[in-house]
């Protein structure tokens, strides 16, 4: 199986959706092998250690430049034979540098239909502000390979959710995760993975 590492900031309910689609075997072609965050409180954590899963801390104040913080996350990554990096609710932009490093092999699940309501500084419930405040209708999810520009990638799968009269940026966040998220980035990692396999 391709060995997955998952980036976390976080409460880790996307992490928690792909363990859970591993253990209902709808996750076959990768498997998690760690976990890292670069906070050291983020509850993501305790979800993979009851996984099972190895998990890493990398903590801003102990990296004084990106540069640092990076050459150790690449590092770890090698050192595992990590093959395929998700960021799941990961609170950092990573440089061109990093991610020219591994190019489609790196993934993110955007809480919105890109190219609406993405980019830099739309992340968390500012997307589901924005798309509420705009009076779209309709929004929803995207997995997307990340590159040097943020949510700049290609996409891999998206999926649409109805905004409901009375929605607040907390509701849809809501149910943006519950009915595209979690459902959509095991299934991305499922195809990257496959496509991985086929390659080698």
């Amino acid at each position: 199986m391709v060995k997955v590492a998952v980036l976390v900031s976080g409460g880790g309910t996307n992490l928690q959706a792909i363990l859970d689609a591993e253990d209902a075997g709808t996750l076959k072609s990768g498997k998690v092998t760690l976990v890292v965050s670069n906070n050291p409180e983020a509850f993501a954590l305790t979800r993979a250690q009851n996984h099972g899963v190895e998990t890493l801390v990398l903590s801003k104040a102990d990296y004084p430049t990106r540069a640092a913080f990076e050459t150790a996350l690449d590092d770890a990554l090698r050192a595992r034979g990590i093959e395929l990096i998700v960021l799941a609710g990961f609170m950092r932009i990573l440089s061109a540098d990093f991610t020219n490093k591994y190019p489609e092999r790196i993934l993110n699940v955007h809480p919105a239909l890109i190219p609406s309501f993405c980019g830099e500084g739309f992340y968390g419930l500012r997307v589901h502000e924005a798309a509420l405040d705009y009076g779209v209708k309709v929004t929803g999810a995207t997995v997307h390979f990340v590159n040097e520009i943020p949510d700049g990638g290609r996409i891999i799968a998206q999926k649409a959710v109805y905004i409901e009269d009375g929605d607040t940026p907390e509701i849809l966040q809501k149910r943006v995760m519950e009915q595209a998220e979690w459902i959509l980035l095991p299934q991305a990692i499922e195809k990257v993975s496959q496509e991985i396999r086929s390659r080698v």
